[in-house]
């Protein structure tokens, strides 16, 4: 079994790097749709803000890993990429439940592009402004997700066209499968 976390700042190419997994077999799940489903079930507004408070106030209740805990829940059977982890705490918890073949991988985009991204996909958490999107930013830094970007095992630099960003996606999970050994 190949397991990878995908970490990277809001708007940094992860989606990218994830359709890029499946399309080569591996399994999604999303530790952002798994906050998402726990504050819907108790009714918590969906803007960034509401969702962002109700996922502070989970990790200072039950932990750190706490939302890790609760991605590895719904993880499915086979070659898995994990995307949304915030911290070295929920990188540790994956680590030693998946093993130690776990990758983590980072995508970094320049702060400009993601805040772009971001309004273009016009979700209801999307940041209307540039203010709003950079306390959405230290909110996350806050986290830990800066330490677990800079603690990856790999880093894919996102700032040429889609195309190059999608070919060195499949290059390095093609390693990545490599390493666990599955040829494509």
């Amino acid at each position: 079994m190949a397991a990878i976390v995908a970490v990277g700042m809001p708007g940094s190419g992860k989606d990218t790097l994830l359709k890029a997994a499946i399309s080569l077999g591996f399994m999604h799940t999303s530790m952002g749709d798994v906050v998402r489903s726990h504050a819907a079930k108790l009714n918590i507004e969906h803007s960034d803000a509401a969702i962002g408070g109700f996922a502070n106030s989970e990790r200072e209740r039950h932990g750190p890993a706490i939302w890790a805990e609760r991605a590895l829940e719904t993880l499915p059977p086979g070659d898995v990429i994990i995307d949304g982890s915030r911290s070295l705490h929920e990188i540790d918890f994956f680590r030693k439940r998946l093993g130690r073949g776990l990758k983590v991988i980072a995508v970094k985009a320049p702060l400009e592009i993601r805040f772009r991204r971001l309004q273009a996909r016009n979700r209801a958490d999307a940041p209307r402004t540039m203010e709003e999107f950079v306390r959405r930013e230290e909110r996350e830094l806050a986290w830990g997700l800066g330490t677990a970007i800079e603690n990856a095992d790999i880093t894919l630099d996102n700032g040429a066209s889609l195309d190059e960003f999608e070919s060195v996606c499949m290059a390095t999970l093609k390693r990545v499968l490599e390493g666990n050994g599955k040829s494509i």
